[in-house]
């Protein structure tokens, strides 16, 4: 049976670490976890939130959630005993869950943009439109199997590696390397070898530069659109116009910290490729540990931004839990009028349901379920 280190005892700079790396790690899966739920929740059982934007937001969530609940646990494990837990697996599987999450995110952030700018370009007819479910449900599928498909050939590159104790007596250590096996048939060896070259651009290109770009220049547009359409005063909610501003700088904001996230991963690629020879291993280690802690903190924080920037996920957060709360429920229950019920529906209406506002009394108060 294989002796795990503990890496707690005895008392040194390396057990101190080992103390942060837990308290860090279980703060950001508190977080996450709670957080990507309660957006996941919202939008599934908030009628009025059921828009194509925010299934893409749940979409995101959806993938957060995964790389907190599924591959934290793991890269922890490994960071403090330095073995794999599930060996050979967790080193293939959890590379590629990571780098489809970056596609999901590329390519959610793209969608998000379009979306905004259509609403920004022609707004009576975005308003008016319905999205039915096999529409969202498309795109959604567009986005999983593109990030899927794109993130395949880390499996192939990853390979479990023993290496030598650090001192003698202590368990020997696992590390997941990148390498290519010579066993595999030529066709995919052949491909895995063109990857690998071009896996430094291709992760910075594709997964940095296109949706920071993208986004940033298309939310550009759209607030001049924006803009225009509320000196020109096409729509007579005022409401809706300032709603959509803010879910534009949201999507901003989810790109600026996603942005920020990636670059030290770039930085750690580009490091491995260009100057490995100059650079310790501990160094090497210590880098990726910080890439892969911004991406578990990306995951962590993207529900909190949107909690902070976006009234509608706030206010059906905290109704959601005021729900739990019978005194909430009474009190939110005496103060409530048809004018609190009209400004709550528009502040809802991130989702194409023009229908909904005719509807009123139809559909008095929908709420999120708990």
């Amino acid at each position: 049976r294989a002796r795990l280190r503990n890496p707690f005892y005895p008392l040194t700079e390396e057990s101190y670490g080992a103390y942060a790396v837990m308290c860090l790690s279980v703060v950001i899966f508190g977080i996450g976890i709670m957080g990507n739920m309660a957006v996941m929740c919202i939008v599934c059982h908030n009628y009025y939130m059921r828009s194509i934007s925010n299934s893409l937001l749940a979409n995101l969530a959806f993938w957060d959630f995964l790389i907190i609940f599924f591959c934290l646990p793991l890269v922890i494990f490994q960071e403090l005993t330095k073995k794999w837990l599930l060996e050979d697996f967790s080193c293939k599987i959890v590379p590629y869950i990571e780098v489809a999450s970056l596609g999901v995110t590329t390519f959610t952030l793209c969608a998000l943009c379009i979306d905004r700018f259509r609403a920004a370009t022609n707004v009576q007819m975005y308003y008016e439109m319905i999205e039915n479910c096999t529409s969202t449900t498309a795109k959604l599928a567009v986005i999983w199997v593109g990030a899927l498909l794109l993130a395949l050939p880390e499996v192939v590159l990853r390979q479990l590696a023993r290496e030598e104790p650090e001192y003698s007596g202590s368990p020997p250590g696992e590390r997941c390397v990148v390498k290519i096996s010579t066993a595999l048939p030529d066709t995919i060896y052949v491909l895995a070898l063109t990857y690998d070259g071009a896996r430094l651009w291709w992760y910075f290109g594709c997964y940095f530069c296109l949706p920071t770009l993208f986004t940033i220049t298309c939310s550009l547009v759209t607030a001049r659109k924006i803009r225009r359409a509320e000196k020109a005063c096409t729509r007579g909610n005022k409401r809706q116009i300032q709603l959509e501003s803010q879910m534009n700088c949201t999507v901003v904001a989810l790109t600026i910290l996603y942005g920020f996230c990636i670059i030290p991963e770039n930085i750690c690629n580009i490091v491995t490729a260009y100057m490995s020879t100059g650079v310790s291993r501990q160094t090497m280690d210590l880098l990726h540990l910080i890439s892969q802690f911004l991406l578990f903190f990306k995951s962590c924080v993207t529900p909190v931004l949107l909690f902070c920037l976006c009234k509608p996920f706030s206010r059906a957060f905290m109704e959601c839990c005021c729900c739990c709360c019978d005194e909430c429920i009474q009190k939110s229950s005496t103060v409530t009028s048809d004018d609190n019920d009209n400004e709550y529906t528009t502040e809802l209406e991130l989702s194409p349901f023009s229908t909904i506002r005719r509807e009123m009394s139809t559909f008095a108060s929908v709420g999120t379920h708990c």
